[in-house]
């Protein structure tokens, strides 16, 4: 039957070792590490993927504008309005009016159930091509909060290989300890010249 003694790398005892003294340090500092270092190393990744998401929101609005547009293709019927959650959608032939009464057509993605006739809102690029439209406030924290997620993990995983090792280290450290103390102890006990 194995019993446990907690503590015992910490006490004072003629069996402890250098490597048990660096493996209890080391699992001290992994657990510091796992409670304050992951948790700031996902919350500083977060802070700069929203400033970073933001940014590219800010950029896409002062590049494309939207327009109502007409939708002048037959569009198939036969798609499901909803799949996973999302609203599907596909190409369909759109027309719209410029602020100076010119006519223009595009392929633009629509949002399925829309028919020949209906109106839909469409983003445009600086050359008039049909573009996705620029994230929403929604989308900038859904990626802030994955971004975040991603690099607490990515740090606690670097925590937890430096900790496993520092622990391979001080197991190969201790098992030359054993082997040399071994090699001065076996001559007494089994009275053979090493």
């Amino acid at each position: 039957m194995r019993t446990r003694v907690r503590g015992w790398r910490w006490r004072r005892n003629p069996l402890r070792r250098r490597s048990d003294v660096v493996e209890a340090w080391a699992m001290l500092v992994v657990a510091v590490l796992l409670a304050l270092g992951a948790p700031l190393a996902g919350a500083a990744v977060g802070w700069w993927a929203h400033d970073d998401a933001r940014a590219v929101a800010t950029q896409q609005r002062a590049e494309r504008h939207r327009v109502r547009a007409e939708v002048v293709d037959r569009t198939p019927d036969s798609l499901p309005a909803v799949q996973g959650g999302r609203e599907r959608s596909y190409r369909a032939e759109v027309r719209w009016t410029d602020t100076g009464g010119t006519a223009h057509t595009a392929a633009a993605r629509v949002p399925s159930g829309t028919h020949q006739g209906d109106r839909v809102d469409v983003w445009l690029d600086a050359r008039g091509r049909a573009v996705p439209p620029p994230p929403d406030e929604a989308a900038i924290w859904q990626h802030t909060v994955t971004m975040g997620a991603c690099g607490a993990a990515a740090a606690a995983a670097v925590i937890l290989l430096g900790h496993t090792l520092v622990r391979g280290a001080a197991q190969r450290r201790r098992l030359t300890d054993w082997e040399r103390d071994w090699a001065l102890t076996e001559p007494q006990w089994t009275r053979r010249r090493a």
